[in-house]
């Protein structure tokens, strides 16, 4: 069991709010590591069909666990803005932090997305018309 997976604090202290958020952070822990659990059985098992029925199940934890982190997020500014700055980049993880600091968004710098979807309503994959029209 995960060492937060209690509370460190008497719960009588403890407001509804952050023992929900408590209740998700332990979630997706437990999510994740459903998820290493079956990655391990997927890799160690012989059978085709089982490594098939194994990995949708996998895949099944991984969205709980995203259900998840999109729940978190939404209750937690500080992990949002966090989110907001490391997710959906194509700079390298540790470059991301000091292209923040640096200066106004743009192709490859946090809150643009790498391929992702695109913000502006289209599919961001520009206009499929020729050049003539």
């Amino acid at each position: 069991m995960a060492q937060s997976a209690g509370y460190h604090e008497d719960p009588e202290l403890l407001s509804a709010a952050l023992m929900d958020r408590h209740r998700a952070i332990v979630s997706i822990q437990e999510e994740l590591e459903a998820v290493d659990w079956y990655d391990q059985r997927v890799e160690a098992a012989s059978d085709p069909e089982l490594k098939e029925v194994l990995a949708h199940n996998r895949d099944e934890e991984k969205e709980h666990a995203a259900m998840t982190l999109e729940w978190l997020r939404r209750k937690d500014p500080a992990l949002d803005e966090q989110l907001r700055t490391y997710l959906f980049t194509s700079l390298p993880v540790t470059e991301v932090e000091d292209a923040a600091m640096d200066g106004p968004e743009g192709a490859g710098s946090p809150g643009a997305p790498a391929s992702g979807p695109a913000t502006d309503g289209s599919l961001g994959i520009g206009s499929l018309r020729g050049s003539e029209q």
